[in-house]
């Protein structure tokens, strides 16, 4: 087993989580379970590649569209979720948002809409409204410790005439939730009803927990489609950059590499990244294996600390991701209250839930990607900022 229990300074390394935490909570002294990167080095092999590749000292232009690369995608794909992919559909990109943006002006013209189920990563918000389109919101609501769509709901959105893409996440950030086989096959017989095209962010598609097991898109598509994922998430590269993707029709293909290679200027990759990702895919499975492990394990101490401390919530980990969406609402505590003791008396970063909409209010986003040392520092400072807002016990009769 890979020790993955030794802390890392990640402090002075530029890092976003760390070095930068006062850009989003107004502190640099700040212990943050924030973004979604880990604290852990990525995997030996990764390491071993991008050490052989620098050895060779010449960093030039480069390519992606060689078989070290497509075969490598293809041994994943197989090995992982037993799907074969075409790489013939394949596409590359600096990241999955930059590709959701680039098909979402292919796909869309300004005013129409894009459905997204609420809450959202924060950045698909960003990628809809910042091109002059209209966030088309579906809530999920939670039934148990299950996360559902309303069908019907999402079929009324889908049949509006301004509707003409489904941003679907899978699994879906933040709530974790893994889509089931028969939600994806009636999601994609809806978006043919209504000749709705989709683009599927498959990032976390690594991180799936227990009998849970994830379906990529293409295996239900009926529609024109992409689907956009990379390793960073799962192997931890995402300051390398690049991503890559599988589109389906050849018109928006050739679309998006002419946009990508003529305005925007982006036809080489950068060479690291490529370096990672075969390495990755070729040889990270066993150090994968045991993060994932690390990682569960993590999910269930946090559940263990948190229901014991406050039984009432009752919270169970993620069916995905190594992102805790905690419910705190039976709690019937103050956002902006519970966000101002967590930092200025806790000293802890902690991703209030509304950044993800308003349907993300009661809720925290807590990554647990890192040693369990430091989550048991922020599952201690999180207990005692809510213990400072709850009333207290009532002693009246004794």
């Amino acid at each position: 087993m890979v020790d993955f229990s030794t802390p890392v300074d990640r402090h002075g390394t530029w890092c976003t989580q760390w070095d930068f935490v006062a850009d989003r909570f107004g502190r640099a002294d700040l212990l943050p379970f924030t973004i979604s990167d880990m604290d852990f080095p990525t995997a030996p092999c990764v390491l071993a590649a991008l050490q052989q590749r620098l050895a060779h000292g010449v960093l030039g232009y480069s390519r992606w569209q060689h078989e070290d690369f497509l075969g490598a995608l293809r041994h994943w794909y197989q090995s992982r979720f037993d799907t074969p992919v075409d790489t013939r559909m394949a596409v590359y990109g600096p990241s999955v948002i930059y590709m959701v943006a680039e098909l979402i002006r292919l796909w869309s013209a300004p005013g129409e809409g894009v459905v997204i189920h609420t809450p959202a990563y924060d950045a698909f918000y960003k990628a809809i409204e910042g091109n002059q389109r209209q966030v088309l919101a579906c809530p999920l609501t939670r039934d148990n410790v299950t996360w559902r769509a309303d069908m019907a709901h999402l079929e009324a959105l889908l049949a509006r005439p301004e509707c003409k893409i489904l941003l679907l996440c899978s699994p879906h950030n933040p709530t974790g939730k893994v889509w089931q086989a028969d939600e994806l096959q009636q999601m994609a017989r809806l978006c043919e009803r209504h000749g709705v095209r989709v683009i599927s962010d498959e990032i976390h598609m690594d991180m799936v927990w227990g009998d849970n097991r994830h379906l990529p898109w293409p295996q239900v598509a009926r529609t024109p489609w992409a689907l956009l994922t990379s390793a960073s998430k799962s192997f931890n590269i995402p300051a390398l950059t690049g991503a890559y993707g599988f589109i389906s029709d050849n018109v928006t293909r050739e679309a998006y590499l002419a946009h990508l290679k003529e305005r925007d200027g982006l036809s080489s990759p950068a060479v690291l990244a490529l370096v990672a990702h075969i390495a990755a895919y070729r040889e990270g499975a066993p150090w994968l294996d045991d993060l994932r492990h690390y990682l569960a394990g993590n999910l269930r101490h946090l559940a263990a600390r948190l229901n014991s401390a406050f039984p009432q919530l009752n919270w169970q980990p993620p069916q995905a991701t190594y992102l805790a969406w905690l419910d705190l609402r039976p709690l019937a505590l103050d956002d902006q209250q519970l966000q101002q003791v967590l930092i200025e008396q806790e000293r802890v970063a902690i991703m209030a839930g509304t950044t993800y909409g308003a349907e993300g209010a009661g809720f925290l986003r807590l990554n647990v990607g890192c040693p369990r040392s430091k989550l048991d520092a922020g599952i201690t400072a999180l207990i005692n900022a809510i213990t400072t807002l709850l009333p207290p016990p009532d002693t009246a009769g004794r």
